[in-house]
């Protein structure tokens, strides 16, 4: 949903499919084909709202799991990385596993100046768990953009939140993050729960752009719109190299 409408915003997205276990963004952005190849460089397959899309469910009979160790974790995402013709790409999201094991640690080692948007439910059980892989950037020289707050609320006729999951898990994670890495991590959105957006996942048509109102299609358009304005990428930025002539 988030890579549906930072292209709203008029912007080059990919998503990276990170999640080597539990795949699910091709069903998400409605991607039913596989890659093509060409000169050994793979043609990332274009899902809703013209997002390019990887994924390991890709390459991988329906229904058959993945049973790999790290190594092959880390060879895979590298070739994600290298062996995919993305293009000239203004974001690359890249959905993560929770937790703080070997895919969090390969991308901090492979892409070493990423940032990191902390996703968390409301509980305090998975907010502690979203602070520990948040925590992972003070490590890793990566740097936290901010929090979002998913299922956070569902709301009511009469206007009023019915909190299912408990309240305070967004906030309690912002507060702390920014209390360990020294800098301000802002509760950039919180999501709540909507029929239509989970709909819309199953049938590939994020609810972020084939809705044009609604709660959770409201705040994943404004969370779009605030990354979108986020100055990043390497555009009139010195690299730190020279060219050496032969």
């Amino acid at each position: 949903n988030l890579a549906a409408a930072l292209a709203a915003q008029g912007l080059k997205v990919g998503v990276m499919d990170a999640d080597i276990y539990g795949f699910s963004i091709p069903r998400m952005l409605g991607v039913d084909h596989d890659p093509q190849v060409i000169d050994g460089m793979m043609i990332p397959p274009v899902g809703a709202g013209g997002v390019k899309v990887i994924s390991i469910g890709m390459f991988v009979p329906d229904g058959q799991a993945v049973i790999w160790r790290g190594p092959m974790l880390h060879r895979a995402l590298q070739q994600f990385l290298a062996d995919v013709f993305w293009g000239d790409l203004d974001v690359l999201l890249i959905d993560m596993p929770p937790g703080t094991g070997d895919v969090a640690i390969s991308i901090a080692q492979l892409l070493p100046t990423s940032e990191i948007l902390v996703v968390t439910t409301p509980q305090v059980a998975a907010a502690e768990v979203a602070e520990r892989a948040g925590s992972i950037a003070s490590q890793t020289n990566q740097k936290v953009i901010g929090v979002v707050e998913n299922m956070s609320f569902l709301p009511q006729p009469d206007g009023s939140r019915l909190e299912i999951f408990g309240a305070g898990g967004g906030e309690s994670v912002s507060a702390r993050l920014t209390a360990q890495l020294g800098y301000d991590v802002p509760l950039l959105a919180q999501v709540p729960l909507d029929i239509a957006l989970r709909e819309g996942g199953d049938r590939g048509e994020p609810v972020a752009v084939a809705v044009a109102s609604g709660p959770a299609a409201e705040v994943l358009t404004s969370l779009g719109a605030t990354l979108a304005t986020t100055n990043r990428g390497l555009a009139g930025r010195p690299l730190g190299v020279s060219p050496i002539q032969h």
